[in-house]
């Protein structure tokens, strides 16, 4: 599998309650990598996906670290060294009550400065599948990247899944153009809040039914709710989410990404492989960081 998004460092800072403006607020803090595009891919190698590839763009202040951490879970590396722009950086803030939910502040950085002369023809070779990363439809350099790639896919005969990513960017870019983008796509996996976005529904059910007249399968991740699995706007299966205590819920859904398209990979049904992706979901979030504990 070739996976191309984004690699930012993640800062995390864990806090109880609302943060207390104009003084201090205690928070457990760690700096970690991350990257929706990144996870995604550490997610897939952990759970047994023989090869996994990742392209995504640096900056040379935090390159080597970046290909150290992927390349120890198992991802095949073809970073690219951006000489202007720093590595993307993200501060998640995540209040540490019940739900552990997160809130991010984001310099992309030389995240989103991918562009068309970054790809290779050769990515693909030996591939099964393509994902991207929704972040890549935020710029213009990635969103041509895109259809580079796209084109490169189809002419293969390779499947394409996507992962909307971000609310906040879905908006600033608007859905018919996000829609029209992901035109041909295979697999399209958004969050719950993401679905009821693309769709203009506020039922998620409804939500992943409509979205799947327009790409063939849709797997509308849930959080603790588990997941829907949408074919042929219809609904066919409820997927219930693996009992969890939260402690940072940020990579959560790259995790269920990650994981849902290795089993897909290994001849799972989509049924089978939303259940592997929401026991990789509960894993994440009992741990701080949005990549895989180190081993099986």
């Amino acid at each position: 599998m070739l996976v191309v998004g984004d690699i930012v460092t993640d800062v995390v800072a864990r806090h109880r309650g609302p943060l207390a403006p104009g003084t201090d607020t205690v928070a457990a803090i760690r700096t970690v990598p991350g990257g929706a595009g990144a996870n995604v891919a550490c997610w897939a190698s952990h759970r047994g996906c023989p090869d996994v590839r990742l392209l995504g763009r640096v900056g040379r202040d935090a390159a080597a670290w970046h290909d150290r951490e992927l390349a120890a879970s198992g991802v095949r590396t073809h970073l690219v060294v951006d000489s202007e722009a720093p590595t993307g950086t993200v501060i998640c803030l995540v209040d540490t009550g019940a739900a552990a939910e997160r809130t991010f502040l984001t310099d992309s950085g030389a995240a989103l400065r991918l562009e068309p002369d970054d790809w290779s023809p050769t990515l693909l070779d030996g591939v099964a599948r393509l994902h991207l990363s929704g972040y890549l439809f935020f710029s213009e350099p990635c969103r041509a990247l895109v259809a580079t790639a796209l084109d490169a896919a189809r002419a293969r005969g390779v499947p394409v899944s996507v992962d909307p990513a971000s609310t906040g960017f879905l908006v600033e870019l608007g859905v018919n153009r996000f829609l029209g983008l992901v035109e041909g796509v295979d697999v399209l996996l958004p969050s719950r809040d993401e679905a009821c976005l693309l769709t203009g529904l506020p039922d998620p059910a409804d939500a992943a039914a409509k979205l799947s007249r327009h790409v063939p399968l849709v797997v509308a991740k849930q959080g603790g709710d588990g997941a829907l699995v949408a074919r042929d706007g219809t609904v066919r299966a409820r997927v219930p989410a693996v009992p969890a205590r939260p402690v940072d819920t940020t990579g959560a859904g790259d995790a269920f990404t990650g994981a849902f398209l290795a089993a897909l990979l290994t001849g799972a049904e989509p049924e089978e492989a939303a259940v592997a992706g929401c026991a990789a979901g509960a894993t994440a979030v009992a741990r701080v960081g949005g990549r895989p504990p180190a081993g099986p």
